[in-house]
C-alpha cells in the first residue's frame, strides 16, 4: 500500500500490527504464573487516519490505583480512528499482578514505578518495566500516567511535572486540574524513564487506593481529551473552565506529633494559612490532645482517611502557590 503525505502509518506493538484508521485490542504477555498460565496486559491502539502525535496513557501502575483504568476506559470509548490525528496506546492495567491481588505492589513486594526503564535480566518489576518501555514507550511522543493516592489516602486531583519542560509544562496546563506541582522526576520512575528520552509526561493523581472517585474520574477524562485537544489529535467542544488551575513549586506533609486518633478538620482542595489548625490527635477518651497547625500558608492536595495514626505519620499535603505562575 503507498502511504501519501499526511496519511499515518502502521504501527507493530509484540507482532500486532495496527494499519491506519483501525483500533485493535490485544494482550502484552508479561511472565506465566507458578500454575503455569500466562498473565499478560491489557492494550489498545487506536491509529488514526492521519499522521500527528503518538500518546501513551497508563493506569494501575500500582495494582490498587483504579481511577485510572476508568478515565482511559471513558477516553478510549468514543475516541474514533476515523478522524484521530496520531495514535493513542491506552494500556489501563500495567501492574496486572497487584491488581489481581489489589495491592501496590508486584509479587515480590517491589514498586513498579520504582523500577524503570528495567531490563530483560532482572527482576519481575525491572522485567515488566522494560517490556513497558520497549512496546509502548519508545513508540510515543507523550504520555499521561495516572494515579491515586495510597495507604488510605485521598488526592485532590492535581498534574505533577517537571516545570522545566516547556512542552510538559504547556501539555499540563491544558489539562485543567485545579492543581499543578512542579514536581522533580524520582528515580525509577515511568516519568523520569520516559523523560530522559525526551518523551514529554505527565503524571495525574486524584482520589484513593481501591476506589472510584467520581470527581477524579471526571476531571481526568475531560483532561486527557483537552491535552489530545491541544496535541491536534481530536477535536472537542470549547469548554468552560469552572475553576482556575493553581501552579505549586513546593509542597509539604504536616506530621503527627503523637499517635492516637484523628480527628481531621480540613478537606480536599482547601486554602489554609500558616498556624490553622488542622485537626486534632486525641487519646480514646479525647484526652492528651495535640493540635495539628499549618507550618505556612498552602492548598491541602492531600490527607489521610484513616483516624488511626502514629507518630510520624504523614497527615496532611500541602502544596504552596507560586504567585508569579503564568495561568491558563
Amino acid at each position: 500500500m503507498v502511504y501519501f503525505a499526511g496519511m499515518n502509518e502502521p504501527v507493530e506493538i509484540a507482532g500486532h500490527r495496527i494499519a491506519p484508521g483501525e483500533r485493535a485490542r490485544f494482550d502484552l504477555p508479561v511472565a506465566r504464573l507458578p500454575t503455569d498460565t500466562w498473565l499478560s496486559i491489557p492494550v489498545e491502539v487506536v491509529n488514526g487516519r492521519r499522521d500527528g502525535k503518538r500518546l501513551w496513557l497508563s493506569g494501575a501502575i500500582h495494582g490498587d490505583e483504579l481511577n485510572g483504568v476508568e478515565i482511559i476506559r471513558q477516553v478510549i470509548e468514543v475516541v474514533d480512528p476515523d478522524t484521530l490525528r496520531g495514535v493513542l496506546i491506552a494500556v489501563p492495567i500495567v501492574n496486572v499482578f497487584g491488581f489481581i491481588e489489589q495491592s501496590r505492589y508486584l509479587p515480590d513486594r517491589r514498586d513498579l514505578n520504582r523500577s524503570f526503564p528495567g531490563t530483560s535480566r532482572g527482576s519481575l518489576a525491572a522485567r515488566l518495566a522494560y517490556l513497558f518501555m520497549n512496546e509502548i514507550v519508545l513508540r510515543c511522543t507523550h504520555g499521561i500516567d495516572l494515579h491515586t493516592g495510597s495507604y488510605h489516602r485521598d488526592n485532590l486531583p492535581q498534574i505533577r511535572v517537571d516545570l522545566r519542560d516547556d512542552e510538559a509544562r504547556r501539555i499540563a496546563m491544558s489539562f485543567g486540574a485545579p492543581v499543578v506541582v512542579n514536581s522533580q522526576t524520582r528515580d525509577g520512575s515511568l516519568r523520569q524513564a520516559a523523560s530522559e528520552l525526551g518523551i514529554h509526561t505527565l503524571l495525574y493523581e486524584a482520589g484513593e487506593a481501591l476506589r472510584f472517585d467520581s470527581r477524579a474520574i471526571q476531571v481526568g477524562v475531560r483532561g486527557v481529551e483537552r491535552v489530545m485537544s491541544l496535541l491536534g489529535m481530536i477535536k472537542i467542544p470549547k469548554q468552560r473552565r469552572t475553576e482556575p488551575t493553581v501552579v505549586c513549586e513546593k509542597t509539604m506533609w504536616v506530621r503527627a506529633r503523637r499517635s492516637g486518633i484523628l480527628r481531621l478538620e480540613v478537606a480536599l482542595g482547601q486554602e489554609v494559612r500558616r498556624k490553622q489548625r488542622l485537626g486534632l490527635i486525641t487519646g480514646a477518651f479525647g484526652d492528651n490532645r495535640v493540635t495539628l497547625t499549618a507550618p505556612a500558608d498552602g492548598i491541602v492536595i492531600g490527607k489521610t482517611n484513616n483516624p488511626l495514626v502514629s507518630q510520624g505519620d504523614a497527615i496532611v499535603h500541602l502544596a504552596r502557590q507560586d504567585e508569579t505562575a503564568d495561568q491558563p
